[in-house]
């Protein structure tokens, strides 16, 4: 690019700053995967958000972390591929598309499965083009043209090879399993089917007889109607109430049937009794209980609601009206003892408002134990997936460890559907593609799966698989990196882990980056119910995209949770705006310069010298901390130097030789200003995209887009330590006179005289050279370097390493008059430590006032001692 014209407005506003950027990028086509062999690959597939609403903090979070990974590497030569995508999310979408039908008075079932699937792609069409713009106000890198859907046409044969694969390896199954059902339909309902109210009803508090006849064990339920499919007593192992219990059979009531007494960790010691009745076929934590201690499970109900023959004399029964009966069966047995009236939760059904019925059903599994084991022991090898922090490896690996088998059926229509087959007179089952040839036998099982098993493939799904010769497969997969929350370590993480070395022989990724949980300013999650929730678009409109996400990367270290705070976000903006007006500074000294004009070869000031080695230590800093995914120590490095390093020094020394007269000497500076501030917004662009593009392109440069300009290289020869050194010296000195000044109250405006004794005669000479930097930021009337000096009698003084610095007290202030004033504040000092200190030394203060008062007491004190020393030592110098 030739010359740049200075049009940088005078204010910086992140909206104007970004407003149409995204769509230059775009046309660009700069963040697309370009197939070039030449070029080593990078991936990333983004954690799909769900099509149910809009984007969160979280997600702005784990977006902008894999933006600034992905820019990053697209800037140092790798071919990068950033794939973006949705997940249909099945349960969540379902209910949101069934609630906006109910505003208008219709449900799935008035509009039969075909048509509600078609509204239900209507909504994520909808809340697609929601998300795709948020992802444009972030200013997300992301390869649009290979963008997926976990319901699309590619991900469906995944999902369906992958069904089918597992099932022929016996590693699917059909099992029974807990479900939420209906009676009054005869339906199986999905957990957003069901709707909890508060019923009064009661607790039923019952003795079952210990079959040695040594006493009974109390038990209570609030559906006594199940108790006919007991099948055991559970009790705390911790128990002393119970343990000599464990082990020993009781006899169920009406049954007869004995039922043992087992030890569990799940029941709770505190409430009621202590001990539990366990009935796995109708209740979903009895289920588990039940697996663990390989109980049978009787199912006492049929699908209407009435009782079966395992109910014996109340088979036919309705199971409300078999309560009835039960209970004064049980009382009159002297079994029930009491009834506690109790207000509880109820599930109904959305659809018939029937008491829901946790019911054993048959359900579709994946048999985990396999799986579970090549993951686990995938984490012995060198192909291991890398956790960081590597803190999760252990929580991951424990889950995998105990791992149960997973329920992989929904009863929803939003979804893939199973690829099961059951012949509707032999009750045959088929598992393919297709229905067996004569298809009118055979009907295709009408649910569907879990959403987590489509995204469980998202890694090499997305790449075209199981199409093994797709090009994006052969060179983009495996994937380099996954970045996510340590919330779905156990839903997603490890379900992707099995799912890829069971089918692609490899990892689906080489690092997972884990993330902490967004939260409010006090610490609490973000929450509807808290109304604490912050819209991420609202930061965008007050701050622009740059200000949340260099605060989201900065904010917190890996693994962390990050707090949000508004105050945080503003010194963001602060500093976004201290770079805007640093950049325009450079960019009107340097306006008519062309890129060729860059010219780093003549002589440089000790300034020049100590900005360029700066640079390459922020440069090998700032890379050495993204490669470890430190993005805040990255962001900490950046700042530091932007901020001190060019604006507050370089940047101020910059202008003597601009506003002097030798040319040789403008012209370097501002080569040098123009390459530190091209290499700064280079580091900076992967945190700041928006604003380091627009600064970019208002610089001499020879490129067409910050986003693919090379990432800087540490320069050797532009290291010099020992003008460094100098420079270091030099701050120090300028540093230390400003605070006697600010001290004594002297403004700068006021010339004094300055004595500096220098401990060498190198650095004496170094000091000399450089004396017009203390002329122009020091101010002296006249100004002494020397190695042998006489310190003044009366004066204020610094020491820095290698140097003392003296400055005379009557060119500062007029001492009798300071002295009043130093006797005076040593006085208002003295008066406030003796108070505190009366007040701490009374015993009945100390013992009785809050813990909290007497440590700000404490406080108050160490403070007023140190003021008064300080004084003290001043008033000494002075009389000196």
């Amino acid at each position: 690019m030739g010359n740049k014209e200075v049009s940088m407005p005078p204010k910086y506003d992140p909206n104007q700053v970004e407003e149409g950027r995204y769509n230059f990028w775009l046309k660009g086509k700069f963040f697309e995967a370009k197939n070039d062999e030449s070029k080593e690959p990078f991936t990333i597939v983004i954690p799909p958000p769900n099509v149910t609403g809009k984007l969160h903090l979280g997600h702005a979070w784990d977006t902008t972390l894999q933006d600034i990974m992905t820019r990053f590497r697209r800037m140092q030569g790798y071919d990068v591929l950033w794939l973006p995508g949705m997940d249909h999310a099945g349960i969540a979408t379902q209910a949101k598309v069934e609630a906006k039908l109910k505003e208008q008075g219709q449900s799935r079932y008035d509009l039969g499965r075909e048509k509600f699937i078609e509204k239900a792609w209507e909504w994520k069409e909808e809340y697609a083009s929601f998300i795709r713009k948020q992802w444009e106000k972030i200013g997300l890198g992301l390869d649009y043209s290979r963008e997926r859907f976990t319901l699309d046409e590619g991900l469906s044969d995944a999902v369906k090879k992958v069904f089918i694969n597992l099932y022929e390896k016996g590693l699917i199954y059909r099992g029974e399993y807990i479900i939420n059902w209906d009676p009054a339909t005869k339906t199986a309902l999905s957990d957003i089917e069901v709707i909890y109210k508060e019923v009064k009803g009661a607790f039923y508090h019952m003795k079952y007889p210990l079959k040695d006849g040594s006493g009974h064990i109390e038990v209570a339920t609030t559906r006594p109607e199940t108790m006919l499919g007991d099948t055991a007593v559970a009790v705390h192992p911790e128990d002393d109430r119970y343990k000599h219990l464990i082990g020993k059979t009781v006899i169920l009531p009406i049954t007869g049937r004995e039922i043992p007494i087992v030890a569990d960790d799940y029941v709770d010691m505190e409430f009621g009794s202590g001990a539990v009745k366990i009935t796995p076929a109708h209740d979903p934590n009895d289920f588990e209980l039940g697996n663990r201690h390989n109980l049978e499970r009787i199912l006492v109900m049929n699908e209407d609601g009435t009782m079966n023959e395992n109910a014996e004399k109340y088979n036919g029964l309705d199971r409300f009206e078999c309560r009835k009966q039960l209970v004064k069966d049980l009382q009159e047995g002297g079994i029930l003892f009491n009834i506690e009236e109790h207000v509880h939760s109820v599930g109904h059904s959305e659809r018939s408002d029937a008491v829901v019925e946790p019911y054993l059903s048959t359900q579709w599994f994946v048999d985990m134990q396999p799986l579970a084991k090549a993951a686990v022991d995938l984490q012995n090898t060198k192909d291991k997936v890398t956790f960081i922090p590597d803190r999760f490896e252990k929580t991951y690996l424990n889950w995998m460890e105990n791992i149960r088998d997973w329920c992989i059926s929904r009863q929803l229509w939003w979804g893939h559907r199973i690829p099961a087959w059951y012949h509707k007179e032999t009750g045959e089952t088929y598992v393919g593609l297709d229905a067996p040839d004569d298809e009118e036998n055979w009907e295709q099982d009408t649910d569907v799966l879990d959403t987590w098993f489509s995204s469980a493939l998202w890694p090499f799904s997305t790449m075209g698989w199981p199409d093994e010769s797709s090009k994006d497969f052969q060179r983009y997969f495996p994937t380099n990196v996954l970045v996510t929350g340590y919330d779905i370590i156990f839903f997603w993480v490890s379900r992707m882990i099995f799912q890829s070395l069971e089918f692609t022989d490899q990892r689906p990724f080489k690092d997972v980056l884990i993330h902490g949980l967004v939260r409010d300013a006090d610490g609490r999650k973000m929450s509807k119910s808290l109304g604490n929730g912050v819209d991420p678009m609202d930061v965008v409109e007050k701050y622009g995209a740059d200000s949340l996400r260099y605060f989201l990367s900065t904010g917190s270290a890996p693994g962390q949770d990050l707090r949000f705070q508004w105050e945080k976000i503003e010194s963001t903006w602060n500093f976004a705006n201290k770079i805007w007006n640093a950049s325009r500074f450079v960019l009107m000294n340097v306006n008519g310069m062309e890129h060729k004009d860059i010219n780093l070869s003549g002589e440089k000031s000790v300034a020049d010298q100590w900005i360029l080695t700066r640079l390459n230590e922020t440069i090998d800093s700032v890379t050495r901390n993204i490669e470890k995914y430190e993005f805040g120590e990255a962001g900490r490095h950046l700042y530091n130097f932007i901020w001190d390093d060019l604006c507050d020094w370089y940047i101020e020394m910059a202008k003597l030789p601009l506003y002097g007269e030798d040319e040789q000497a403008k012209n370097t500076t501002r080569s040098v200003l123009v390459y530190v501030l091209d290499h700064t917004m280079r580091m900076l662009h992967p945190f700041m995209p928006f604003i380091t593009e627009e600064i970019w392109q208002h610089l001499p440069h020879d490129g067409e887009s910050i986003t693919i300009a090379k990432w800087p290289e540490i320069q050797a020869e532009f290291t010099n330590t020992e003008a460094a050194t100098e420079m270091k010296t030099l701050v120090e000195i300028i540093r230390a006179v400003r605070n006697i000044r600010a001290e004594v109250e002297t403004p700068m405006s006021k010339p004094i005289k300055m004595l500096v004794k220098a401990g060498n005669d190198k650095l004496k000479a170094a000091l000399e050279k450089n004396r017009h930097y203390l002329d122009r930021f020091c101010n002296p009337s006249d100004l002494t370097i020397d190695t042998e000096l006489t310190a003044p009698e009366k004066a204020m003084s610094a020491v820095i390493t290698g140097v003392e610095i003296y400055l005379p007290l009557e060119g500062l202030i007029n001492v009798e008059e300071e002295l009043k004033r130093l006797e005076k504040e040593w006085q208002k000092w003295n008066a406030e430590v003796e108070l505190v200190q009366k007040k701490l030394s009374n015993e009945k203060f100390v013992n009785n006032a809050p813990a909290k008062i007497v440590e700000q007491e404490k406080e108050k004190e160490k403070d007023y001692l140190d003021k008064r020393a300080k004084v003290e030592a001043r008033i000494k110098e002075m009389k000196a």
